[in-house]
Order: C-alpha cells, then structure tokens, then sequence
C-alpha cells in the first residue's frame, strides 16, 4: 500500500493496540514475532532520527508503536511527514524494540484522513474546560480520562440492561413528545406539531406511559433513555438526561428499594469490579443493603429540631429562614412543602453514604400512594449518595378517583403560575380505571451515577455531548 492523493473508501484493519498488547504481553525487548497485523488510527506522535520514524498510533482500544526503517517502509519520506492528527493504517511484522516498546514494523501504510486542523498534542491536551465539552471529538483522543469515563457508562448501562433482563423484565420504548406533561415536577420543553397542529411537550419522564403498560398486562417493565426539563444548568443538572425507570408489579416501595440498591451494586461490579469508590476525595462503599431512614429522622439528626405535618407552616418556615434566609414565598405551600425544604437545606447535602430516604409528605407526591401507617405521608424513597439525589421511587398510587384528585390540584398550581406542576392527563385516569394492581416504580439518574463512579465532579464529564451556552465566534 502506498500513500496516494485519493483517500480509501475501506481499509482491511485486522489488529487492534489493546489485543496485541494483550497477546504479546511477555515478548521480550528486542524480539520479532513473525507476525503480521495491520492496524488503524491516528498518529498522536511522530519523530524522526535519521533512517528511522516513529509514530505513536491510537486506536479505539489504546496505542501502539509504528516503527518505520527506511529500508522497510514504503514512501518512508512521506511518512515521516504526517501530520498529528492524521488517521493511517498500516501493516507489518509485530516486534518490540530494544527499549521495550511494542510495534509493528511498517512495511506499507497508507494515509486515510488528514487532519486539516492542527491537533493538540498529548503533553499539553485541552486546557480549557469549555473547549473539552465543545469538542469531546477532540477530548477523547488526548484526555484517557475522558475515554475511560465513557468506556465505564456504556458498562454501567449494558449491565443494568442485563441485570434486568435476568429478572424478568421487559425493555419497552415509550413516546418522548407528551399530550400532557407528567411524571415528575418540572417545567417542560414545548413545542408544536405542525400536521396536528397542537401543542406536545417533550417528556420530562416516561412513567405515565410505563405504567400504562403494566396495566396492559406487562409485569416488569424497564426504559433506559432520554429525559428534557427546561430548568437551570448546574455542576449536577442538565436539560437533557438520561435516566433509568422501571416498574415491577405486585410489589411495593420496599420491593423496588432492593432491586435499587442491587441494581447499582451489578452496575459498579460490573464497571470497575468493586463497590468501593472515592468520590472527591472521601471514600464510599455502595455495598448493600444501604441505611434506611424517614426524612423526618434526617431533619432532627441533622438540624436537632423534630418536626412533623402537625408543626405549624410559620414555624417551619422560620426554621427555614433561619437556615438558608428568606425564601421565594408561596402562599400555597403547606406543611409538607416546607417540611422537603427544610430537609433539603439541611440534610440533604450532608448524606455520604448511600441512603434510602424515605417516607414523603404527600403534598409533594402527587403519583405516590398513601403510607400504610403514616397520615399525610406517602410510601416514596429517594436514594442520596454523596450528598445528591439518585433516583426517586414510590410505591405507585392505583386508585384512579385519587390520582384525578391530585392532578387536580396540581392543575390549580399550574394555573396559579406554577410552571413546574403537572396537568391532568385523562387517557393516564382512564387506564387506571382498568385497574392497576399493587406495583412498585423506581428511577436512577445515569449520569449521576457514572459521575460517583468515575470521580468526575461535573454532569458535564459524563455527558458526550452536554447543552452548553452559545459559542463565541471563531478569530
């Protein structure tokens, strides 16, 4: 093969870096092997000395040495002037040099795809942040960081999908454009169908539709996919994400707490073979069976105060303040809003090890179903780790008059100027009026999981391609 104008269509790769390492792991310096392997990627390092050329070559598996002798090498002269950057492919005997590296001797190459930008090189990387996450392109070839944080993501997913799929559920696909945005509190995305000229929304969360399937006859059902909430932009939100729901009928909250923290154990197992981690520099273990604890409990521990729906609002509301200052008045607010609140400021963030939080108000609550034991609360966990919310999980509401009566007033919020608050979604009632018997539903956030997993303090590090502000011009 030689080096030309024209640029391949294929190219007969046989060899990857990461399997010849593997294969020739014990060859000693300075020996050949006979064999032959061609190998493709891009040139992340080039010199030459006098008759010899060596280039770094990465490929998506890792990086091997091209040794080039002018004796050996088609077009030697033209190799030894690519570019970094430049994608080649090449074929030779593999072989370690006296120093121990190992290589394929070039006998021919071929170029196919020149970089036509200059490529940053591998001692200096990408400095800037923002550059990282405009071009992950570039991130992935010269930060094994970045690599491997994504490498490790699509292990976490493939072993859910695989755990799950053991336990006999059932992966479904439901609709990412809404009649009625539900499922969870947030404000949506809208946008308009123009054949059926109305307004649609993109999901904020599937569990609507995952239910409705479970009343279909369906008993275990899980979804793996996208998520849109039009809110703010932190270190630990982004308006597209991805998410994990499933929904197991016949059981309850407790049921899906087990299948939660089993689930996340797999996932690490599985990823990085172990379920200790260091996160930020404090270490954590995420070895079931995880604490168990009421939000109640979490606020006393936490603000030495005992607190419950009986407490009056201007009470809670000063504990508040007293914590975080003065908060965005809500005249609706009762009891169990402020009550999450006050957890939230004062606890929440302080929970390290894994926790299953449970026990809600039902003011907050409104697709969960009624505590067993507790007046005013709901049967609802959240999974916390390292100070921020997993997932969320209930026990699911099943009495259709009930759940009319929540969309109800979540409608009456929505209608006061809540954003945030859900509609009435009637196909949702009806499907329930069919009959939903006892189920359990829970979700976990994908992104921030791999985010504990791989250390990384910002969404943005686990996320390909992350929603970002807009580009300043290019000089």
């Amino acid at each position: 093969m030689s080096s030309g104008p024209e640029l391949p269509y294929t190219f007969p790769k046989d060899s990857n870096a990461g399997d010849l390492h593997e294969e020739f792991a014990e060859l000693g310096d300075g020996e050949e092997t006979g064999r032959q392997a061609t190998v493709a990627g891009r040139v992340m390092l080039i010199r030459r000395q006098g008759k010899l050329c060596f280039a770094t070559l990465a490929d998506q598996t890792g990086r091997i040495q091209l040794f080039a002798p002018a004796n050996v090498t088609e077009n030697f002269e033209e190799f030894s002037k690519l570019s970094l950057g430049d994608w080649v492919g090449a074929s030779g005997e593999v072989m370690k040099t006296r120093k121990g590296e190992l290589s394929v001797k070039v006998a021919s190459w071929r170029l196919l795809a020149p970089t036509r930008r200059p490529f940053p090189d591998k001692w200096h990387g990408l400095s800037d942040t923002d550059t990282r996450y405009r071009q992950r392109e570039l991130d992935l070839w010269v930060s094994e960081d970045t690599r491997k944080t994504f490498q490790i993501r699509t292990r976490v997913i493939s072993a859910m999908r695989r755990y799950l799929d053991e336990q006999g559920f059932m992966e479904v696909e439901t609709p990412m454009l809404h009649q009625v945005a539900g499922g969870a509190y947030a404000k949506p995305f809208l946008t308009h169908h123009n054949a059926l000229d109305r307004e649609l929304s993109l999901r904020i969360a599937p569990e609507l539709y995952l239910k409705r399937l479970v009343v279909g006859g369906f008993e275990r059902v899980y979804e793996i996919g996208r998520n849109f909430r039009n809110e703010g932009i932190s270190n630990r939100h982004q308006p597209e994400f991805t998410m994990l729901e499933a929904y197991q009928a016949y059981t309850d909250y407790l049921g899906v707490m087990k299948l939660t923290e089993d689930l996340v154990a797999v996932a690490l197992e599985s990823a990085i073979g172990t379920l200790k981690v260091t996160y930020q520099g404090r270490d954590l273990d995420l070895t079931p069976p995880w604490r168990r604890a009421s939000m109640l409990d979490l606020i006393e521990e936490y603000a030495d105060v005992r607190v419950d729906l009986r407490t009056p609002v201007e009470e809670l509301r000063a504990l508040v303040e007293e914590h975080v200052g003065s908060p965005k008045p809500d005249p609706e607010a009762g009891a169990g809003k402020w009550i999450v609140e006050l957890y939230e400021q004062v606890a929440e963030s302080h929970i390290w090890d894994p926790t299953f939080v449970m026990d809600h108000p039902k003011e907050v609550s409104p697709l969960a179903r009624d505590h067993r034991e507790l007046d005013g609360f709901v049967e609802r966990f959240e999974p916390v780790i390292a100070g921020r919310e997993l997932g969320n999980a209930f026990s699911e509401l099943t009495d259709p008059d009930e759940q009319r009566a929540r969309f109800e007033a979540q409608a009456a919020r929505k209608a006061a100027g809540d954003e945030e608050a859900m509609g009435i979604d009637e196909e949702f009632i009806r499907a329930l009026e069919y009959g939903l018997p006892g189920t359990g539903g829970m979700s976990v956030g994908i992104d921030r999981l791999v985010m504990l997993i791989t250390d990384s303090p910002n969404i943005r590090d686990v996320i390909a391609f992350p929603t970002l502000k807009a580009a300043p011009p290019e000089s």
